[in-house]
């Protein structure tokens, strides 16, 4: 998109027009002028790549929306942060990890997150059951209620999800 077409133009007017609303909106939402801003940057952003902007019949109901889902991230990512946070003080002062680790490990929970949150829920279930708890197909079918050949398909869409996760 050139500086002066159209769409920049439709753009840059959305911006401005809207921009400090959404970062109010979530800044009430976060609670954090810092988180605020971000992620009304990242709503921008994705608006950018998506959508032509002088095609919006509804600016801030699309914003709201792609909004909501970023700050529904944002939870999530925290959330998974403090369980990796509460989990690492059982462990020795000698064995933490550097802040660079850390920051990885997050990065990778936050993608196997997604990656789950992409499945069907009896394939989750299906996968974490095998995965965490080491059953049996046999015994992950019968806790299901599904066949075991359903729970070859369930797995087979994990291990594609994985394989994904893992190329991308």
């Amino acid at each position: 998109m050139s500086a002066n077409s159209p769409s920049a133009n439709a753009f840059s007017h959305l911006y401005s027009s809207h921009h400090g609303w959404l970062y109010s909106w979530l800044w009430r939402k976060l609670g954090s002028r810092e988180d605020a801003a971000e992620l009304a940057q990242d709503t921008f952003v994705r608006l950018l790549s998506a959508k032509p902007s002088d095609e919006l019949a509804e600016p801030r109901a699309y914003l709201t929306t792609v909004a909501h889902g970023l700050v529904v991230n944002h939870w999530r990512k925290l959330a998974l942060e403090r369980a990796y946070l509460s989990a690492l003080e059982a462990r020795p002062e000698m064995l933490a990890p550097s802040p660079e680790e850390r920051a990885l490990v997050i990065e990778t929970l936050c993608q196997i997150d997604a990656m789950l949150e992409r499945l069907a829920p009896k394939a989750r279930q299906a996968f974490l059951l095998a995965q965490l708890d080491g059953l049996t197909y046999a015994r992950i079918a019968e806790q299901l209620g599904v066949s075991d050949r359903m729970i070859k398909k369930y797995m087979a869409q994990a291990m594609l999800q994985c394989m994904l996760l893992v190329a991308s």
